[in-house]
């Protein structure tokens, strides 16, 4: 892993481009996608809080390896939400 900044910006990039595929998949079909889409933007901004919270954490004493699991926690995550998006 290059840097702390890096993965931050990985995690903000990431779940904002969720975000905005829920808001770009209502605009394409016409309708609101109600609360299944109000639903993942939740859990999307959730999941990002978390993370950070988890990355700026102080008292960690392998922060290679914590890193690593911040950033396999993202991709599973995404994976997730990118699942329930294509659901809508």
């Amino acid at each position: 892993m290059a840097s702390v900044r890096n993965l931050k910006k990985d995690i903000n990039f990431v779940l904002g481009d969720i975000i905005e595929a829920v808001y770009l998949t209502e605009l394409a079909k016409g309708k609101n996608t109600g609360e299944a889409g109000e639903a993942i933007i939740d859990e999307a901004i959730a999941v990002f809080d978390g993370l950070m919270k988890d990355l700026n954490a102080k008292k960690v004493e392998n922060k290679k390896e914590h890193f690593k699991q911040i950033n396999k926690k993202l991709e599973e995550t995404a994976n997730q939400l990118i699942g329930k998006l294509n659901a809508l």
